[in-house]
């Protein structure tokens, strides 16, 4: 299936390439002093515009929100997660349900990871943040990763304890059972304190994965679903390079920008840089795992499409609401200035949980640990990044990003 070319890359050697004949990324608008662009993504079940952001819905549920609050806040796309899904309640189930779509009450886009992430970050006793480079000692009894081999990686299963193997296969079946728009090819997410040795094998490895994902997908495709590949390489820009160079090389409808990124917002600008220098940018290219506002601004300069990150709902649940404006991006609802505060989270936004409940009585809600308030908070803030994208989409066409970002980030 791989042939050498010179300077060591592949290509893929069918002659009939992969087709996606119910997708297509059409860019709308370039901007003529970066990457920026605007496009429109259609898949089976809707069109999106872009740059936008995927919700994240890690056990086939957004937390705290039902699909119909989603809607209410404007998402456009929801993600699912391989790893918890394989687990809880299983891709067997969730297919014979009818596929995410059903099994949720979601009719929009929908994209899944492969895995890899959760299984390296969780399984390794590390966690996210020690792959997005913030060295963490390893807790006691949390490795649950046994093995990595060239067939896979074994772990074993948070729910039950059962020794589980996950591989290229395995995931894209998996994923293919799930029945997201969009999916993840498999890959080794490294952590910041390997070595660059560790990073260029586990690299090639997750190469040699994405070839057996893509003749998996083969064997499946139906034009009903479409796979993005992955760039990994750590901060060390020869490897991000080379991996970008085979991603563009293969028959992806998408690329995804993943692995390490550094411990620095230079390191991680820096990767990002170095990966999107090779890669096919005419394809939807979506950022792992990255989403606040400030790199929401810094990203789509340099050409990135769409982005997922928990943090929306994650602030929510710990009283942390989006302010457009206000410096450090959010407001703690539970200080006590709050506490007596008549007026309501943000009287412009077009939405019940922004314009109608006072800060006074959501304060009242947190410190009575009543879960209304938590969604109040989460409907608010995905309403906020909602609104964020719109204002992005529409500041590129008139090239006024620099302006938004300032009144955005309160600079």
């Amino acid at each position: 299936m791989r042939k050498a070319r010179p300077g060591g890359l592949f290509y893929w050697q069918n002659k009939e390439m992969l087709t996606y004949p119910n997708f297509n990324f059409e860019i709308t608008y370039q901007d003529s002093k970066s990457r920026a662009k605007t496009g429109i993504l259609t898949t089976p079940h809707g069109t999106i515009e872009t740059p936008n952001y995927i919700f994240c819905g890690t056990k086939a549920a957004i937390k705290a929100l039902s699909p119909t609050q989603m809607r209410e806040a404007q998402t456009d796309i929801i993600l699912a997660n391989t790893y918890h899904l394989m687990l809880q309640p299983g891709a067997d189930l969730i297919q014979k349900m009818g596929g995410l779509h059903k099994f949720t009450g979601w009719d929009g886009p929908m994209l899944t990871d492969s895995g890899g992430f959760q299984v390296f970050s969780m399984g390794d006793g590390i966690f996210a943040n020690e792959i997005k480079g913030k060295k963490q000692k390893v807790e006691e009894g949390k490795n649950s990763l046994m093995e990595i081999t060239e067939e896979g990686c074994t772990f074993r299963s948070y729910v039950s304890g059962e020794k589980i193997k996950l591989t290229p296969e395995s995931s894209t079946e998996i994923q293919v059972k799930l029945g997201a728009d969009l999916f993840m090819q498999f890959d080794e997410c490294t952590p910041y304190h390997v070595t660059k040795d560790y990073t260029a094998r586990s690299m090639e490895r997750s190469m040699r994965w994405g070839d057996r994902c893509l003749t998996e997908f083969e064997r499946h495709h139906k034009g009903t679903q479409a796979l993005y590949g992955i760039v990994q390489g750590g901060v060390y820009e020869d490897l991000r390079r080379y991996s970008a160079a085979y991603i563009k090389d293969r028959p992806y409808f998408g690329n995804a920008v993943g692995g390490c990124l550094g411990g620095t917002d230079e390191e991680m600008t820096n990767a990002v840089e170095w990966s999107m220098d090779g890669l096919d940018l005419t394809r939807p290219t979506h950022f792992l795992g990255i989403g606040q506002i400030k790199d929401v601004f810094r990203f789509v300069r340099y050409g990135i499409d769409t982005f997922d990150c928990v943090i929306p709902t994650r602030l929510a649940r710990h009283g942390a609401a989006y302010i457009k404006g206000v410096r450090g991006e959010t407001i703690n609802i539970k200080n006590a200035r709050y506490r007596d505060d008549p007026e309501p989270l943000d009287p412009s936004m077009d939405l019940s949980c922004s314009n109608y409940f006072s800060k006074a009585y959501i304060h009242h809600l947190f410190k009575a640990d009543e879960i209304l308030g938590m969604q109040i908070l989460a409907q608010h803030n995905v309403a906020v990044i909602n609104r964020l994208m719109r204002e992005v989409r529409a500041a590129i066409r008139a090239g006024t990003l620099d302006a938004l970002e300032k009144e955005w980030l309160g600079k």
